[in-house]
């Protein structure tokens, strides 16, 4: 394996500049140039486009890039893998979250891990789902935790916990203090949602579609915290999951509806490459979020 014309190759797509890979890796640029050449040489490929300013990665140049970081993954892995054989379990287990599972719900996991595993340094990357599919495919994280779905053919999916979902709103909306709310009644109201790509935002979207509420019109923030303050400082509704706005709730800032309807509810999901159920911490880390169902 050709770890340092690989990973090279990967760092120059990333930086999308000679220079400024050679920079990040400390090796010279015509050693990065000489690593590039031989990989074009070996592929019988153009990699790069180069121009003055930058260089863009070719079609080719694509297909060399996910296949580069899947095995630069599988090889760090497996260092990983020798290292836990001969000592305790050390090293970095790196977890992609969507945004209501990574805000709410990991932390306390992981502050459980931790405490049982000291040496495990663990990185967490919080985006949407659409986001964390795309990390586990690329190898970015070893293991990601979704409330959406993926059709990724190269990812399992597997459920862990189920998720209850509300809508909301502010103690002053008309709706806040009336009992059994219909569907006719959520005709014609302005929504703040989560963005494109967001578990939530399919969730919703679903759920208005499939019951034939019209929209006035929506407001789009890309955070749980930035749609809370929203529907706070008074505008409109919004759809989310209890364990983001229990303590709003709890507090009287916002409301949840008496909505009679049928409950919302979704399940969280992990997803992963086969690959990475080798890996140890990821195995660990399996365990303790079974606990959690």
């Amino acid at each position: 394996m050709h770890y340092d014309a690989l990973n090279t190759f990967v760092t120059v797509v990333e930086m999308q500049h000679f220079t400024k890979a050679a920079q990040k890796l400390r090796i010279s640029q015509p050693s990065v140039s000489l690593h590039i050449k031989n990989l074009e040489e070996e592929f019988q490929t153009t990699l790069f486009i180069r121009t003055p300013k930058k260089v863009s990665v070719t079609p080719t140049g694509k297909i060399v890039y996910e296949r580069a970081k899947q095995m630069i993954s599988i090889y760090e892995q497996m260092k990983r893998e020798i290292a836990e054989y001969h000592h305790e379990v050390q090293g970095e287990l790196k977890i992609g979250a969507s945004f209501t599972i990574g805000e709410y719900i990991l932390p306390a996991i992981a502050a459980t891990l931790h405490k049982e595993f000291p040496k495990l340094q663990l990185n967490i990357v919080i985006g949407n789902t659409e986001e964390v599919v795309s990390q586990v495919r690329m190898f970015q994280v070893d293991i990601g935790l979704i409330e959406g779905q993926t059709s990724e053919k190269e990812i399992h999916i597997e459920p862990f916990m189920e998720d209850e979902l509300g809508i909301v709103c502010h103690p002053s909306h008309p709706l806040a203090k009336k009992k059994n709310i219909t569907i006719e009644q959520l005709q014609e109201e302005t929504w703040v949602l989560r963005e494109k790509g967001s578990g939530t935002r399919e969730f919703m979207e679903h759920v208005i579609r499939s019951n034939g509420i019209k929209v006035q019109s929506l407001l789009t923030i890309s955070s749980n915290h930035g749609v809370k303050e929203a529907v706070m400082n008074g505008v409109g509704l919004t759809f989310l999951s209890n364990c983001v706005v229990n303590k709003e709730i709890e507090n009287g800032s916002l409301v949840k509806i008496d909505f009679n309807h049928a409950r919302f509810q979704r399940m969280f999901s992990y997803i992963y490459s086969p690959a990475m159920l080798e890996n140890k911490a990821v195995q660990l880390f399996l365990k303790q979020l079974h606990k959690w169902r």
